[in-house]
């Protein structure tokens, strides 16, 4: 399949080129801080002790220090959110690079644990080199307190290698948690042993503490390698100091050694700053909790809940994170919106699938089964509602639907939650966008999950055939699972029934058709489903058309 250059600019090129500067800046810092500590004077002593252990340790740690700085940037979801909702500071381009903040922080991540184990190798062979290496003309620049100490105790002993010891174990941690096993088959891990990067981060800022590694202060009055007359060792005799003459060659005073100044909190301080602050203003934000209005069950253990809060706004296409107490304290989950509050309506909503244990627990309060050992039933039965903050709103893809002429949203499955609440901002007459056409596709394994919003379809189905607009709404529906194959009998349901369809897409027809249709325009492509489906839907935008149509891929994702 070929690919076309202006699609994959399109789709790949931001990406890439932020990709190519965080690489160049790495790269900058790694081979500039070993050729300072290679041959750096003031580190003449230190490098002949240690060797090339002392320069691949320092330059990594340079890079550990870049990148435990940036890994917390894109987890500031609200400063995310601002920058999306700043148009005048904010083009398409800029958020669509914004939607892809989660990659960045797995890259800076997966940085930081391979960096850590390349500053781990080349600090072992340091303290092995302190051991061996042991200096008798200079003690203060020994780590060890004799020579052939054992590696191990100088490990233990110190603060750098204790310090070192936990930083490598949590990482380890967090590391193997966010495998993607693990976060499937249980979040409840990933998210605690994730929270362990408080503990991470105040450990890391008193690793330089120590002062293991320490530098010259005096190579003015005393050059590397200058004569001293007390000098040990074979090479340096009495008569090297007879016959220098010149008086640059001589040491005029004893070689003087000072750990270095820590620095990695003015590298960290600044976004642990700014993610602090955000983390506070979050929690200030999400500390009163909702008001449950409607829970409703519907068809394929999916549970809409209707909820009400004071001074909250939201944009179709954004997503907000739950907070449950009776389930869990501690752990937060995203859920996108399916209706906004609205200038009539001030309530919210959102659409959750029974998947794992914390929706089960959740979904138990919020629905508990009938009692059926009360003797008299009453004639109205309140029911109680479990305490639920909510955290948001933040901005994500699907936000910019309506900032194309023409969009192509595809669901799969529940993956439709970011789209009804487009929808649902269509059949409520918004106004002011520029999208002049959307087409719509859903694809289903069970005909009954078209039930969670089939009332939503139809209405805006009538809706724009009653203003005359029929073409604007392109509706496909696609039901996977061909065995005990029911129909969407149902008179109210008959718009969605004669489009339903089944099988699977087909993906390349689909884009022909819509690109031979919009020839020469940009078409939002928003995908909110499997893997596979997107993984198709990518490689297809970035292929050739023969109509000129490019077509903009973004991809749902939570962070």
């Amino acid at each position: 399949m070929a690919v076309s250059v202006r699609s994959w600019v399109a789709n790949e090129g931001g990406k890439h080129l932020v990709l190519m500067l965080w690489l160049g800046a790495n790269s900058w810092l790694f081979l500039s801080t070993y050729l300072l500590y290679s041959t750096g004077q003031q580190y003449h002593y230190l490098y002949n002790m240690l060797g090339l252990g002392l320069c691949i340790s320092r330059a990594s740690a340079s890079v550990l220090n870049l990148n435990c700085s940036l890994v917390l940037l894109p987890m500031c979801r609200s400063l995310l959110t601002f920058i999306r909702g700043a148009h005048m500071v904010s083009s398409r381009k800029t958020r669509r690079l914004l939607d892809k903040s989660k990659t960045f922080h797995v890259a800076c991540g997966v940085a930081v644990c391979l960096f850590s184990v390349v500053h781990v190798s080349a600090h072992l062979v340091n303290v092995i080199s302190f051991s061996t290496s042991y200096s008798d003309d200079f003690p203060a620049l020994n780590l060890a307190r004799y020579r052939g100490e054992d590696p191990k105790r100088i490990l233990f002993t110190t603060i750098p290698g204790v310090t070192g010891v936990l930083l490598v174990l949590i990482l380890l941690l967090m590391f193997v948690s966010s495998s993607y096993c693990i976060r499937v088959s249980n979040y409840e891990i990933f998210w605690y042993t994730h929270n362990l990067f408080i503990v991470f981060y105040i450990i890391l800022m008193m690793h330089m503490v120590g002062g293991a590694l320490k530098y010259q202060t005096n190579v003015e009055t005393h050059p590397p390698g200058c004569l001293r007359a007390n000098q040990s060792g074979p090479k340096r005799q009495d008569e090297d100091l007879v016959r220098a003459e010149d008086d640059e060659s001589r040491c005029r005073e004893e070689a003087r050694f000072e750990p270095h100044y820590p620095q990695t909190w003015l590298w960290v301080s600044g976004p642990l700053c700014l993610y602090c602050v955000e983390r506070l203003y979050r929690y200030l934000r999400s500390s009163d909790p909702v008001t449950i209005v409607t829970v409703i069950r519907h068809p394929c253990d999916v549970v809409e809940l209707r909820m009400l809060k004071k001074n909250f706004k939201a944009q179709p296409g954004q997503y907000v994170v739950l907070n449950c107490p009776g389930v869990s304290s501690f752990e937060n989950h995203p859920f996108t919106l399916t209706k906004c509050p609205t200038v009539n309506k001030e309530t919210f909503g959102i659409h959750l699938r029974v998947v794992g244990d914390w929706t089960e627990r959740f979904t138990q309060l919020l629905l508990p089964p009938p009692r059926t050992d009360m003797e008299i039933l009453p004639m109205v039965q309140q029911r109680i509602y479990p305490k639920v903050y909510v955290d948001g709103p933040f901005g994500g893809p699907s936000e910019d639907v309506f900032n194309y002429d023409v969009s192509l949203c595809v669901a799969g499955g529940i993956g439709v939650t970011p789209f009804a609440c487009v929808l649902d901002a269509l059949l409520d007459g918004w106004r002011g966008f520029r999208l002049q056409r959307l087409y719509f596709v859903w694809v289903c394994r069970e005909i009954q999950s078209f039930y969670w919003f089939a009332e939503l379809l139809c209405a805006l189905h009538h809706k724009l055939w009653q203003e005359n607009r029929p073409d604007y709404f392109n509706l496909k529906l696609y039901v996977s699972r061909t065995d005990s194959l029911q129909s969407m009998s149902e008179e109210r349901y008959r718009p969605l029934a004669s489009r339903l369809q089944v099988g699977r897409p087909r993906w390349k027809s689909l884009l022909d058709e819509i690109g031979k249709s919009n020839k020469h325009k940009r078409v939002g492509v928003f995908c909110c489903g499997p893997k596979g489906i997107s993984r198709t839907l990518h490689r297809l935008c970035n292929s050739a058309r023969s109509g000129g149509t490019t077509f903009e891929f973004n991809k749902e994702s939570f962070s």
